[in-house]
């Protein structure tokens, strides 16, 4: 790819419901030591401050928890991910919750600000929550909402304060002034737990869910293939695994939001080879493992590194 590998690490959870992702990181580097590998010696590395602290802060906003700091957060990452992309890395973003995806994006946007970018959103959920529909407040079910710029008004349920809307407006304008995906641009694999909101948006929005159910039937290259030819035009392409897009009764429960029915972990690694053999992927993001909440000693991080270590090989070694 021609392309140094940068992994950059951000400690971040203060998007999510349930506190521990932001030990996620620390838990897949254990999880390479357990294995004898000096995978994390090989790469340059770069920490994200962080604002973990804030949790302990009174929610201002019970519609878009800590969104301030969270806010804060995404533009670090985003700052981040511009200036690696712009200094000819390949950034593999580490993550706590997946409210930092939209920092993560913002940055590939701001790095080709006239490129069209495809997303490839690998999770169990739909992440298309806004302060407006949100029945939690947790912003790491917001990202691609703020991404899309599309607050679902239609569906809105809560009344938010100014002072929210107006966080969230800086939200949706990190590292970029307005979207930063278009609709038509962004595709799912394996989302399967939604509200009744997103399912709106995603009908409305015409945006293709490839469930696990499908893959399976069709076969997992045919269906790669055909997303792929959707986002022919999209020169740039960014993807987003949640490990919770995993069968939790299958890998297991080390996330914050684990969800049954899911991909293995070899579906998943091959499903992100075949988009990295298009060359026109230049950011992969890793998010949601949680250490504290894993019933099988660290199951999950492991798990996300076995794939990690796959899909680095693949980005290094030339594809045949």
């Amino acid at each position: 790819m021609g392309k140094a590998i940068k992994l950059i690490k951000n400690r971040s959870d203060i998007g999510a419901g349930t506190r521990g992702s932001d030990l996620g990181i620390d838990a897949i580097e254990i999880a390479a030591i357990n294995n004898n590998s000096d995978y994390f010696n090989k790469f340059e590395f770069e920490d994200v401050k962080t604002h973990n602290d804030s949790i302990y802060d009174k929610n201002r906003s019970s519609f878009a928890k800590r969104i301030e700091h969270v806010v804060e957060q995404c533009t670090r990452v985003c700052d981040a991910v511009k200036e690696n992309l712009e200094g000819n890395y390949f950034p593999i973003v580490l993550s706590g919750d997946h409210s930092s995806a939209l920092g993560t994006l913002s940055g590939v946007k701001a790095a080709y600000p006239e490129q069209n970018i495809g997303v490839f959103w690998i999770d169990a959920h739909a992440d298309l929550h806004s302060p407006y529909t949100s029945p939690s407040g947790n912003i790491h079910g917001m990202p691609l909402s703020a991404a899309l710029g599309d607050d679902n008004l239609s569906c809105q349920n809560n009344e938010v304060a100014r002072e929210t809307q107006q966080q969230w407006e800086n939200m949706k304008n990190i590292g970029y002034k307005g979207p930063k995906v278009l609709a038509e641009n962004l595709i799912y694999f394996g989302v399967r737990d939604t509200e009744e909101e997103e399912d709106k948006q995603i009908e409305k929005l015409h945006i293709k869910n490839y469930k696990v159910d499908e893959v399976r039937y069709r076969g997992l290259k045919t269906c790669i293939e055909e997303a792929l030819l959707k986002l022919t035009h999209c020169e740039v392409l960014y993807i987003s695994f949640d490990v919770d897009a995993m069968d939790c009764d299958m890998i297991s429960d080390g996330t914050g939001t684990p969800v049954p029915k899911g991909f293995d972990q070899y579906e998943i690694i091959a499903i992100i080879n075949q988009i990295v053999k298009t060359k026109k992927v230049v950011c992969i993001e890793f998010v949601e493992v949680n250490p504290l909440l894993d019933t099988k000693g660290n199951k999950m991080a492991e798990t996300a590194f076995e794939i990690l270590e796959a899909i680095t090989s693949a980005l290094i070694l030339p594809i045949k």
